[in-house]
């Protein structure tokens, strides 16, 4: 099927070419405009009790939670509570324009005692947008913001859309530099591997056709469903990484049958049934890993989904279409421009893999044992971790954006604090009797750990809100505990209780999440066992792919605990000590998973392939090395370049993700890959190629034949 294939695109490589570039213009073009059609949001169960409360709370206009804060500061150390500054800012609000804004509350028309500091010197005004969501209240944002400075009075604008607004620049400007800084780096390295320009110039031209097109095609998917901007961010760096991988395999192979002294047409289609075949199941089981994604509620996710399935997708469909076809149109030319100090060293390399393979084959135990304990001891801080959602914290230490939240937080702690927010409905949706509210109040103030209670809500509102103030972190024990004490309490007849803020938002989400990861692993699992066996035709080697790709992802996660959440070393990275965003550890649990499977594949392949032609298991696994070690670690480098850029992003979260991926893609392919299981295939010995009789002829007629 695949050698049929290679000699189909090196028949009409023109033609191929000619379509695959089109596609990319096209869809980079249509592309351009992705940032504008993407949104923020999305990390919470939308079937959540938190979610609605929220949706309780936006029911009335007079409850709606304001999408902008501002901050106003009387000068000179006046009070703000004073004729002088209600008219200034009156006289600016009434400016604001009325298709843009839903609602404004202010402390001058309210004197609600929780919207002035405690000195006196600053008041607020809480302003909602009318955009139906957040991609909408973003286009709006820039209509309002300078009618709410008032000149003589300092102003702070805060609240949830500026600080979407201040993260979603910092996403754009991110992945440009990111992906502006991998390009150079990555076409050094490809130099370095090939030895020469003309080969190294073609996973680069796959990469940026792959993210052209991916990001038309994420743009087209915002028109019929919400996509969180940072999907943007997986698809580009996650779609340029995995082409330049795939082109690299691609590449290599083909230069070994030309080296071989194959024919171009036959080169290609070689190329295409080994390696071309390789990249379609690894790129199958990592689309396989992401789509589990879409399991969860969360928006968010399922956006990561949308981004890392079409980038993935794309890259394999490029790298078996476009690269066969320039690879048959460049011919013996794809040793041009060579460098030869460099095509000495890989003369030099070849023996490293040699000697390495050597070494791992005579001493498996010795090997296989100290990586073991290793890796149990750089999983275990992962047992004891937390989770959260992001908030301000995930921009930049001395971002003006966080900066203001944290002042709101301190100065106004009823309305910036991550309290919970309890919130109270009759029946008949009129405004409950003060008796009632005064009795809830009450019975919220007896729960443990809650501090203080402010009615947060006007009294002719048809929904009522209390605020619950606590001592310590929305992820702490204390915070969790007393959401769960007060939603047993038993509301008065007619109304309903529910429990809402950032503590709440966060359990139902992990609740959310928790429920889905049982099928989650087991579809991954599955799936390496499936596929891997229709590759493979044994029973035993999926199952410890699948263990190896378990444990690389563990040990990634007992790192990023010991830093991120632990605290360690945060200071040079410049990052704040948090919980886990629990959505971006299943991310990259899937990706990781997937990508761990996918340097299995490319080494089980060429073991297996050498078991085929008559060597020995322990032959086979020397030759398997030997020729995949190289190319594995030298993928690898080049998706640390490409992935690993998050690790320069403002935006924590992305940080996080890029510190991630460096360490795990640096473990998975040399002391996983390159020792570990080749230790492990040498101690299981024939073993390895076990299967079932009847498993075996069902996997003869089913497994893609070269």
């Amino acid at each position: 099927m695949f050698a049929r294939w290679g000699s189909l695109v090196a028949r009409r490589r023109r033609a191929a070419l000619a379509i695959m570039v089109l596609l990319a213009v096209v869809g980079g073009t249509y592309g351009v405009g992705v940032f504008d059609s993407v949104s923020q949001g999305g990390y919470e169960d939308p079937g959540s009790e938190a979610v609605l409360a929220l949706r309780t709370l936006q029911s009335d206009p007079a409850t709606a939670a304001a999408d902008i804060v501002a901050v106003y500061t009387a000068p000179d150390g006046e009070r703000a509570d004073t004729d002088a500054m209600a008219a200034a800012v009156g006289s600016a609000l009434e400016e604001l324009p009325r298709h843009a804004v839903a609602g404004v509350t202010t402390y001058w028309e309210t004197e609600a005692p929780f919207l002035i500091s405690a000195d006196g010197g600053s008041a607020l005004a809480l302003i909602t947008l009318a955009g139906e969501d957040s991609a909408a209240k973003q286009a709006l944002l820039g209509d309002v913001q300078d009618a709410l400075y008032v000149d003589g009075v300092q102003t702070t604008l805060t609240g949830t859309a500026p600080v979407e607004a201040a993260i979603s620049d910092q996403a754009k400007h991110d992945l440009f530099r990111a992906e502006g800084i991998a390009l150079p780096i990555v076409m050094v390295l490809l130099v370095v591997i090939f030895g020469g320009v003309a080969a190294a110039s073609l996973p680069v031209l796959i990469g940026v056709l792959t993210v052209s097109m991916a990001l038309g095609v994420l743009r087209l998917i915002a028109t019929v469903t919400d996509v969180n901007e940072f999907a943007v961010n997986v698809a580009g760096l996650l779609g340029l990484g995995m082409a330049i991988d795939y082109g690299l395999f691609i590449v290599s192979r083909f230069r070994e049958e030309r080296h071989g002294g194959a024919a171009v047409a036959d080169a290609v289609r070689t190329t295409v049934a080994t390696a071309g075949r390789t990249v379609a199941f690894s790129a199958l089981l990592l689309v396989v890993a992401l789509s589990t994604l879409l399991l969860f509620p969360q928006t968010f996710l399922n956006s990561l989904a949308y981004g890392g399935m079409t980038a993935v997708t794309l890259a394999a469909l490029v790298a078996l279409i476009a690269l066969p076809a320039a690879l048959a149109v460049m011919g013996h030319r794809i040793d041009a421009w060579q460098v030869p100090f460099l095509r000495r060293r890989r003369r030099d390399r070849s023996r490293f893999w040699n000697r390495l393979a050597t070494g791992v084959m005579r001493r498996p135990v010795l090997v296989s044992v100290p990586i073991l304990a290793v890796l149990v001891l750089l999983i275990s801080p992962f047992l004891n971790t937390t989770f959260g959602s992001p908030d301000e914290r995930v921009l930049p230490e001395g971002d003006p954006a966080r900066v203001a939240i944290e002042n709101l937080t301190t100065d106004f702690p009823a309305v910036g604090g991550d309290n919970i927010q309890v919130v109270l409905h009759a029946d008949d949706h009129h405004p409950l009797d003060d008796a009632v509210v005064a009795a809830a109040v009450a019975d919220v103030q007896a729960v443990p750990d809650v501090q203080a209670v402010d009615v947060t809500s006007p009294p002719q509102a048809s929904v009522t809100v209390l605020e619950a103030r606590y001592d310590g972190d929305a992820a702490g024990a204390a915070a969790r505990q007393a959401v769960r004490t007060i939603r047993d309490l038993d509301p008065p007849d007619g109304v309903e209780l529910l429990v809402g803020g950032a503590t709440a938002i966060d359990m139902d989400s992990l609740d959310a999440i928790t429920d889905q990861l049982p099928l989650m692993g087991a579809i991954l699992v599955g799936a390496t066992l499936v596929l891997l066996f229709l590759a493979f035709g044994s029973v035993v080697l999926p199952i410890k792919a699948a263990v190896m790709a378990a444990v690389s992802l563990t040990a990634t996660f007992g790192v990023l605990t010991w830093i991120f959440v632990d605290g360690h070393g945060t200071g040079l990275l410049q990052v704040t000590p948090q919980p886990m965003e629990i959505g971006v550890v299943v991310l990259m649990g899937a990706v990781i998973f997937g990508l761990s499977t996918d340097y299995e594949v490319f080494l089980l392949s060429r073991i297996v392939e050498a078991r085929a032609n008559g060597a020995d298991t322990e032959t086979a696994i020397r030759a398997g090395l030997v020729r995949s070690g190289r190319v594995i670690t030298a993928a690898a480098l080049l998706l640390i370049v490409v992935t690993g850029a998050f690790a320069l992003s403002g935006i924590q979260m992305m940080r996080f993700i890029g510190i991630g991926m460096i360490f795990a893609l640096a473990l998975d392919a040399t002391v996983i890959r390159m020792l570990l299981v080749p230790s492990l295939l040498k101690l299981m010995g024939t073993a390895n190629w076990w299967a079932p009789g009847p498993l075996r002829r069902v996997q003869e007629r089913l497994a893609l034949r070269h």
